[in-house]
């Protein structure tokens, strides 16, 4: 009876199945890390905002008008002017 003898050679380096992991794996971390980074930038139109929310409560502490980006508050704290919506008196950030 003969035996095949099955000899296994193993050289050293990496195969293709393995670079093809790694590189999958470091390509989902760096896709993962570079959204958790890009959420972490304050939105444009945050200073906006802030600046609106300012004039509001200006207008209401001080009892007197305060405009900011177009939209005039009213010591009550409604808001009037083009950029304001016309049914929720919400002033429209620019």
């Amino acid at each position: 009876m003969m035996r095949a003898s099955c000899v296994v050679r193993r050289t050293s380096g990496v195969t293709l199945l393995e670079m093809l992991v790694v590189l999958t794996i470091l390509g989902i971390v760096l896709g993962v890390s570079g959204l958790a980074i890009a959420s972490l930038r304050v939105p444009r139109e945050s200073q906006g905002l802030l600046d609106l929310r300012r004039a509001r409560a200006e207008a209401i502490e001080s009892g007197a008008p305060r405009t900011a980006h177009g939209v005039r508050f009213l010591p009550d704290g409604r808001a009037i002017g083009a950029n304001v919506d016309p049914l929720t008196g919400t002033p429209h950030a620019k």
